[in-house]
């Protein structure tokens, strides 16, 4: 039964939504099928979608769009079978059809044959009206293959159609960097701002292509033109305060943050960075109201406890210090630098069993910077574990094979085991390196001062070594 004209809904996705409650059944003509289609596969509802695409097939069997919405379909639940079936009727009835080619290029995609893709899409091409899809598709192909270069040329040609695809404006920006070509990403920008002087985007991307190069006067420029270009473009101000920051000066710096908190929801990253601009200049009140408001806004942001942490450690309160970083690491416990800053606060307090403990677990995290073996191993040393402090240094020489510290350090480890003939080649590799003198190892071991076989080989070592 269907109902009267006035009675009927007044769109076509109200008016399919409708019949799906009832059991009236709508004609619609194949182009409004295709719209209530591509309405539910845009907002993710496939279910609806594959319910329109059945019905809308019972009423138009023919319709080669309606059919290639169902490989749509059928492709994105990866039933490349049957897609591949239907595809090779259509090409039979409509060989001329890019679309079909497409979702042949989407296919080869998802099945990791980018390069295929590509080909196929370059088949596509030859017979399209409109190619600007499908330079997008084929820049992204190139980018599954890590052939930046093809990819920047392809999003340069989807500018090419429509100067207004951030999107693609995006995506040659990337591309540029990934090349490390700075230098080209500005041309192609200041080019691109000739012709379209208030993009504020472009101006933004120039913005951080002149930080790249440390142009930062340039970059001031750049962001004010974001900002005169769209007064409420958070990230303009954003990466204005930085390069300000970076220039030292702070008040300005500040000022473009808060900039951001009045335009938008306040951000733990711009609570942070006013937090570090307020310690640079001596605000140490402000300073911690800001980095509190930071992990109360994001409690996962590791830069913001570490913040605090580090604005405790200079104070040389290290009890509160590690009180910060200890909350930190209960929320994740699976961050090495969380577990590196609590085991140098337990290492300034003396306790070197936590000490050991923290580096061990920071260690097996991922950390392996070279402060973390010295550390370390030092902490060893104090709790007469020569051994451990051996392996440790061993570790860290596998990493640093040329810091002669951890060589002066594993001769102390092995003079302290009483391997004498170890300890004795770890000073002469360590001298030999010149980076630094022979007296650094008593700076390291003053109780070795007085030996007399140390002695000499220092001096053996310091001549051999001039």
């Amino acid at each position: 039964m269907a109902l009267g004209p006035n009675n009927q809904p007044k769109n076509s996705i109200e008016k399919f939504e409708s019949m799906l409650k009832t059991d009236n059944v709508y004609f619609f003509d194949a182009e409004d099928f295709e719209q209530i289609i591509h309405h539910y596969l845009d907002d993710g509802k496939i279910g609806l979608g594959k319910k329109a695409i059945k019905l809308a097939l019972e009423q138009h069997p023919i319709s080669i769009e309606l059919r290639l919405l169902k490989v749509e379909v059928l492709v994105f639940e990866d039933n490349f079978k049957d897609a591949e079936k239907l595809l090779n009727e259509l090409q039979d009835i409509d060989p001329n059809n890019e679309e079909i080619y497409i979702q042949r290029a989407n296919i080869l995609s998802k099945r990791d044959n980018h390069l295929e893709a590509v080909n196929m899409l370059i088949e596509a091409l030859h017979i399209a009206d409109d190619c600007y899809d499908i330079h997008s598709l084929m820049g992204m192909e190139y980018l599954f293959m890590d052939n930046y270069e093809q990819a920047k040329k392809s999003f340069i040609k989807c500018l090419e159609y429509d100067e207004s695809d951030y999107s693609a404006l995006y995506n040659v920006i990337y591309c540029f960097e990934f090349l490390e070509d700075f230098d080209g990403a500005i041309v192609y920008l200041n080019d691109y701002l000739e012709r379209n002087p208030y993009g504020e985007v472009a101006w933004h991307q120039l913005g951080k292509m002149y930080q790249q190069k440390e142009m930062m006067n340039e970059a001031l420029s750049a962001f004010d033109f974001a900002i005169i270009a769209d007064d409420r473009f958070i990230g303009a101000y954003f990466e204005k305060g930085k390069v300000l920051e970076y220039l030292g000066r702070y008040n300005e710096a500040i000022e473009n943050y808060e900039f951001t908190l009045k335009i938008d929801d306040p951000t733990s990253h711009a609570y942070l960075r006013i937090g570090k601009c307020h310690e640079k200049l001596g605000n140490d009140e402000l300073a911690k109201y800001y980095y509190y408001n930071t992990v109360h806004e994001d409690p996962l942001l590791d830069k913001g406890w570490l913040a605090i942490t580090e604005f405790y450690f200079k104070k040389k309160n290290y009890k509160k210090a590690l009180h910060y970083v200890n909350k930190a690491t209960n929320i994740d416990s699976e961050n090495p630098l969380y577990w590196k800053k609590s085991a140098k606060l337990y290492q300034k307090l003396q306790n070197y069993p936590e000490a050991d403990f923290a580096f061990r677990q920071s260690v097996n995290l991922g950390n392996y910077e070279l402060d973390t073996w010295v550390d370390w191993s030092k902490v060893l040393l104090k709790l007469n574990d020569y051994d451990s402090a051996t392996q440790v240094l061993l570790q860290g020489l596998d990493f640093y094979a040329n810091e002669a510290e951890l060589h002066f350090l594993l001769a102390g480890a092995y003079v302290k085991a009483s391997d004498f003939e170890r300890a004795k080649e770890q000073i002469k590799s360590a001298v030999k390196l010149k980076s630094k003198k022979p007296a650094f190892f008593l700076k390291l071991f003053p109780e070795f001062e007085k030996v007399t076989w140390v002695k000499q080989v220092l001096n053996a070592s310091k001549k051999a070594s001039t």
